[in-house]
């Protein structure tokens, strides 16, 4: 990224917000070159404009981060969830690992459950995997030897994954909790698969 824009940026993650005068103080350029930058920044979805009153005259411009701004900047979740699985671990055994996933596999289908009420098995297996790609990951599904297979093509958490492939039991209880029937897990990315495929007991 352009220096001045990074230098603009990092001024929003340190101060939360910023007008065009902060900004200008902050690298010496003028207003007009301040918010060419700015207007590249806006355009590309990383900072967003809000007019904020002050105690006199016309309210002031000033910017912030948006989401994807902010998701900029390191995030250590992997590293946190692999500590607190590993705690987890060592202080109840796998068998507290697998009770802890089966609660999060609950509590995630939970939000889901209402909208697949009705639904016969082939319709909730479409509705799972729009479920799935509403998560951010690609997914397909196939209906082989009498059985339906959801095949997710990309991994959500794959730095956690690779350090606990309990994981791989957390979705597969997510699934079979919305699908209210048995899922099995037949194939993992993390394993060097072309795919985490979920077979659907169909029975």
């Amino acid at each position: 990224m352009q220096p001045t824009r990074r230098q603009i940026l990092d001024f929003l993650r340190r101060h939360g917000k910023g007008s065009v005068r902060d900004l200008g103080d902050l690298l010496g350029l003028t207003s007009t070159g301040i918010r060419q930058h700015l207007t590249i920044l806006e355009r590309d979805g990383l900072i967003q404009g809000h007019e904020e009153r002050g105690r006199v005259g016309r309210p002031a411009l000033v910017y912030s981060l948006t989401v994807l701004g902010d998701a900029l900047y390191p995030k250590k979740y992997a590293t946190l969830a692999s500590l607190l699985l590993e705690e987890v671990r060592l202080d109840r055994g796998d068998d507290g690992v697998r009770e802890l996933l089966q609660r999060a596999a609950d509590r995630k289908a939970q939000p889901y459950l209402g909208r697949m009420a009705g639904m016969d098995l082939p319709a909730r297996v479409a509705e799972a995997a729009r479920i799935i790609e509403g998560e951010g990951c690609l997914v397909s599904t196939s209906f082989e030897d009498e059985t339906y297979v959801l095949n997710r093509l990309t991994c959500p958490y794959p730095d956690v994954a690779r350090a606990h492939r309990d994981l791989c039991y957390l979705d597969s209880q997510f699934l079979g909790r919305l699908l209210e029937t048995l899922v099995y897990l037949e194939k993992c990315l993390i394993q060097g698969d072309e795919s985490c495929s979920y077979r659907v007991d169909a029975r």
